[in-house]
Formats: C-alpha cells, sequence, structure tokens
C-alpha cells in the first residue's frame, strides 16, 4: 500500500517490522542496508549496499548530506524493508553521496583533502566524480527510488562513537587528542599507527571545514591545523619509504600555500631518497629564502644529496660498465 509521506516522497512497505516504531533522537545510530533505483522501466539499479557486502550506518542529527535519509528511516521499524519514491528536490546531492560510499566501497579515502569547497559548490566546480552514471545523475537530476531495509537502531548511550559519528564540536575536540596520539606514536617509531591518528584527525577537520565559507577566519584556522597535520603525516610516510605520497602532498599545500616551509622541506627529503637532484636543490633553496635560520640543517642536507647522487653515478657506472 503506498503511501504519501510528505511533499515529494511517497512510501510502500515491502515488509512489516517489529510492533514497535524505535525512538529516534538526535545521536541514534541507524544500521540499514539501501538499494538505490532510477525509477525507469528498466528500474537501473545505482548502488546495492548488499552487493557491497557491508550496512550503511548513520546517526541521525549528524548533518548527513542525504538529510531525506533520516526522513525515511524515522518512518521505519527494526526489520522492516520499504520503497520510496523519493522527487528531484531531495535527490540533488545523492550524486556527491554516492561518490563517497563508492570510494569507501573500493578500499579508497572518501575525503579529498585539497577540496575546500562546500558540496553543492564541487558540483559546480568539477567536471565529474569519477563515476559516468553519477555525472549523468548531476547534470540531469531526476527522481529515485530506494529500497531501505531497516537493521538496527541504538541510541546514544549504546554504542562508542567514532569520529565520523561525531558533531562538529566534538569533532573539534578529538582533533588536538587524536594529533597527540600520532606524536607520541611516531616518537615511539610506530609510524603507521601515526599515520592513522593523523588521518583520523584530517577527517574530522575537513568534515568541519566544507561547512566554512572558504578563506573565511575560521575556515583559515581548519586550514592551519590541516596543514600541520598533513606534515606530520607526511613525516610518517617518509620513515616508511613512500617518498613518491609525500612529494603528492607536500606538493598539494605548496600550490594552494607557497609559504609553508615544512612542506618544501620535506618535499626536498623525499626528492633526495628518489635522487631528483635539481628538485632537491631548488626546493632547499626555497627553504633558505622562507626561513634563513635552516641555513644549518639545509647544509646538512645538501650533504646527504651529494652523497646520494655519488652512490647513484657509481651504481649507474658499474651498472652500464659490462654493456659496452
Amino acid at each position: 500500500m503506498e503511501q504519501t509521506l510528505m511533499l515529494g516522497v511517497k512510501k510502500t512497505i515491502l515488509h512489516g517490522g517489529s510492533s514497535e516504531l524505535p525512538r529516534f533522537v538526535t545521536g541514534t545510530k541507524v544500521t540499514f542496508h539501501f538499494r538505490t533505483q532510477l525509477c525507469d522501466d528498466e528500474r537501473t539499479v545505482l548502488d546495492d549496499s548488499r552487493k557491497v557486502g557491508v550496512p550503511m550506518e548513520i546517526v541521525m542529527g549528524n548533518m548527513f548530506k542525504m538529510e531525506i535519509w533520516e526522513t525515511l528511516l524515522g518512518s521505519m521499524r527494526v526489520g522492516e524493508v520499504a520503497e520510496f519514491w523519493c522527487d528531484v528536490i531531495h535527490t540533488g546531492l545523492y550524486p556527491i553521496v554516492a561518490k563517497s560510499l563508492r570510494r569507501i566501497a573500493e578500499g579508497k579515502d572518501p575525503v579529498d583533502w585539497h577540496i575546500h569547497t562546500c558540496g553543492m559548490a564541487n558540483v559546480f566546480a568539477y567536471h565529474t566524480l569519477g563515476y559516468a552514471d553519477l555525472d549523468q545523475l548531476q547534470k540531469e537530476p531526476k527522481p529515485l527510488c530506494f529500497m531501505l531495509e531497516l537493521l538496527k537502531v541504538e541510541q546514544p548511550s549504546e554504542y562508542q562513537r567514532e569520529s565520523w559519528a561525531l558533531s562538529d564540536e566534538e569533532r573539534l575536540k578529538a582533533v588536538p587528542l587524536l594529533h597527540g596520539q600520532g606524536n607520541m606514536l611516531y616518537k615511539q617509531g610506530r609510524y603507521q599507527e601515526a599515520t592513522l591518528k593523523y588521518k583520523e584527525a584530517l577527517i574530522c577537520i575537513k568534515n568541519v571545514q566544507t561547512k566554512q565559507k572558504a578563506w573565511e577566519a575560521p575556515w583559515l584556522k581548519m586550514e592551519k591545523m590541516a596543514h600541520t597535520l598533513t606534515l606530520n603525516y607526511c613525516q610518517c610516510l617518509l620513515r616508511m619509504e613512500e617518498y613518491y605520497e609525500v612529494i603528492e602532498h607536500s606538493s598539494d599545500i605548496i600550490s594552494q600555500h607557497p609559504g609553508v616551509t615544512k612542506a618544501y622541506f620535506l618535499r626536498a627529503k623525499a626528492h633526495v631518497q628518489v635522487w631528483d637532484e635539481d628538485e632537491a636543490r631548488q626546493d632547499f633553496q626555497k627553504v633558505l629564502e622562507l626561513d634563513p635560520g635552516m641555513k644549518k640543517t639545509v647544509k646538512m642536507e645538501m650533504a646527504v644529496l651529494n652523497m646520494r647522487m655519488e652512490e647513484k653515478q657509481e651504481e649507474d657506472r658499474l651498472k652500464y660498465r659490462g654493456m659496452f
């Protein structure tokens, strides 16, 4: 039986759930499976959490981009399966949400650290989301059908909240704690574990920052915090010999904020390790321009560079000696 849930939303119950309607409050964690389909004759499936094998989790009142899902889930009972037809007024941000969900399923980072605009601005600032069907849906928004199965409802006191489930205020409070934990792990030589702490702190900051107006004071404060965490992350990567990733992240910072001395210094050290002599020398020179007090440190690093290049020349000489 079809019922109108609200303007632009129709609900059809496919399988009844428990007798009692759960209590949904701010902070309630909801676990569910979803399938998203176009409302065409073929009922084209866009996304299906069951195929991924992992149910979806959201926290009520936590500013999840697909706010309509909170309304849909709030009308359901545990164990219920229902289909919802939603008009375009409710589905405009689905392509962006789906992109993040797909990246998670593929084992990729859902947060693009170098993107500084809000969700809606991203729609206009970038030509592609990386998925042809989402690009088409972004270009031509359409009504969507969501089939939801409500699996579990947990009240705020019934589960341990992870960083993604925190409020913005809680996220900002968590950042210095995660930063400190990362620093402690780094000092202990536990670099892989430290990267996880720095990355979690970065995600907290970026989740809050995307809701701020770019280049205004709160946004800039968070940007500075993000730079510090990213560069600490890069220090770990240097120890882990992930040199090209160091070059990538430090270059992102330099391209947006060319006065960050530490970004040039870490990138130079990474260039040294992969025998990019000219690039390393240029970056070390830039470090001296920005901070002449680094002269002694840069001199030591240049000695390392010279030694690395001599080793490379000797290695090449031995490699090619028998070829002629």
